[in-house]
């Protein structure tokens, strides 16, 4: 058989051989079956013909763990968590089996809690639900722990985990290498400086703000900006000559939070330029017939204001004048207010009228202003009582804005706040409020949500619309309160008003509950207690 090339063949079999017939080999067979066999022997040849390659360097073996082994029957657990996949029922619902999915972002809070490693051959699984659900990754990736970061090396679709990892899964510069930190800084990737940064600010806050003051000057805006929101973690006065040359930088995003972290130093010449502004613009009126507070917008946004951090620009449907107040009323010390408006507490302030109409801006500006310096004082002054006609306090404008003032509360305040919105409200407006307490609920919170959906239950309310509570007490009731819902799971009697199917829909509602709870507290005894 005469030898052809190979591109020869590939050319005749793309084009057919009626339009390119192979040259003849006397053997009398047809073009078709010719260049068939004649591809058939140069691919024997081809291969035959290759150099073995050089043998691949062995990875290196996977990290030991020095974590201890899960018990046996919390390992069986987590690989049934693993191994549930979402259910495909319709109507909207789900039955009275738990979520289980739903369920492994406390298994692995609660295992993480008692500093278990994860079983080897469970690794694969965890990486693909961190993959799936971006919220899961750093408790799924905290528990699988380094062998999870040596494996994800060789797959592409794990690749997340380390990028999520500090460094990039690299190990960083102990406390006394300087000069490791030094080359590691200089010549390290972008997610390796940013890690370095964030370790070396938690424990030498001063000197992770020099290591980063010394190549200020040459790094790019976008990193500049990742590089300087590291610096809240310790803020102190110290900081404030960094941050002070920032507020002069050429990019308008680093300018704003090198004033915002500023704003939240109550002692930096910015907060005390700012209060100078704001209380130009804010007094006691005295000629009514009471107190009320008087407000005169700045009349433009110069170039200090704008240096200070004051975007100049309002969006689309904002008039400039309350833009420009609210920016300064929310950077200014709120320790400002009681000197200025005759040493009235922020209570008492928050009572005042205000005058043409800017109490919304205002109350909205304090509200900010309160959760960026964790005032307390003021965040209570604002939300008002729980029980408050149109269900919220006189600054709070919105669920968001409560949502936000809770966070400055600490945790049992928060929620007993929370039960007492509930117990006035109901659930309707409540579900952005429950997200920022504290799991598990406190025992007057959970009764509180029980008693919510039981009364919601006996009026006939749709149970669709109370489905995202009943999603969140399943994961954040204290299990304790499972005996409290036997006498809910029964089918209730429908009455005339109530929506058809809306009593089955209920049961298996309370009873999926249930259940949840009791396997949520079944787990916790599988892991066992918390190390002291």
């Amino acid at each position: 058989m005469p030898v052809t090339a190979w591109e020869d063949l590939v050319t005749t079999a793309l084009l057919g051989t009626d339009r390119r017939p192979p040259a003849a080999d006397g053997s009398g067979r047809a073009a078709p079956v010719a260049v068939l066999d004649e591809a058939a022997v140069a691919t024997v040849r081809r291969r035959a013909g290759l150099r073995p390659a050089r043998a691949a360097a062995r990875p290196q073996a996977a990290p030991g763990d020095p974590r201890p082994a899960l018990p046996a029957a919390a390992a069986r657990r987590l690989a049934m968590l693993l191994s549930d996949r979402p259910g495909t029922g319709t109507g909207g619902r789900r039955g009275t089996s738990p979520d289980l999915m739903e369920l492994l972002p406390q298994w692995l809070a609660a295992a993480n809690a008692r500093g278990f490693a994860a079983p080897p051959q469970t690794l694969p699984a965890l990486l693909d639900a961190a993959r799936g659900r971006t919220d899961l990754r750093p408790a799924a990736l905290a528990f699988a722990g380094p062998r999870a970061l040596w494996l994800a090396r060789f797959n592409q679709d794990w690749r997340f985990a380390l990028r999520a990892a500090p460094g990039g899964g690299a190990s960083l510069p102990g406390a006394e290498d300087t000069d490791g930190t030094r080359r590691l800084w200089q010549e390290g990737l972008f997610a390796e400086r940013v890690a370095l940064l964030a370790a070396l600010r938690a424990r030498a806050p001063e000197a992770a703000r020099e290591l980063l003051a010394g190549t200020w000057a040459t790094e790019r805006a976008e990193d500049r900006l990742m590089f300087l929101d590291s610096l809240r973690a310790g803020l102190a006065a110290g900081d404030e000559p960094f941050l002070e040359l920032a507020l002069s930088d050429r990019s308008r995003n680093v300018r704003t939070t090198a004033a915002e972290l500023l704003s939240t130093l109550p002692g930096s010449a910015l907060a005390g330029r700012m209060a100078v502004r704001a209380a130009a613009c804010v007094a006691v009126d005295r000629t009514g017939g009471g107190p009320v507070i008087a407000v005169e917008a700045p009349p433009e946004c110069d170039a200090g204001m704008e240096r200070d951090g004051v975007v100049a620009r309002p969006p689309a449907g904002r008039g400039e004048r309350s833009w420009w107040l609210g920016q300064l009323v929310e950077a200014a010390p709120l320790a400002t207010w009681p000197v200025r408006l005759g040493g009235r507490t922020p209570a008492q302030i928050v009572a005042l009228p205000v005058a043409d109409g800017w109490q919304g801006e205002l109350h909205a500006a304090w509200c900010r202003a309160a959760v960026r310096q964790g005032d307390a004082e003021w965040a209570r002054a604002l939300l008002g009582v729980p029980a408050a006609p149109e269900a919220g306090g006189p600054g709070a404008v919105s669920l968001a804005e409560r949502a936000r003032l809770l966070g400055t509360l600490e945790g049992a305040e928060r929620a007993g706040w929370v039960a007492g919105f509930i117990a006035a409200h109901g659930l309707s407006e409540a579900f952005q409020l429950l997200g920022v307490c504290a799991v598990p609920w406190s025992a007057p919170l959970g009764r509180s949500v029980v008693d919510a959906l039981n009364i919601a239950r006996d009026a006939g309310s749709y149970p669709w619309s109370f489905s995202g509570v009943m999603g969140l007490a399943e994961r954040c009731l204290d299990p304790a309160e499972a005996g409290r819902l036997d006498s809910l799971l029964a089918v209730p009697d429908e009455g005339e008003d109530a929506s058809p199917g809306a009593g089955g829909y209920w049961a298996e509602a309370f009873q999926r509950l249930a259940t949840t709870l009791r396997l949520r507290a079944v787990m916790l005894e599988e892991l066992g207690p918390v190390a002291g």
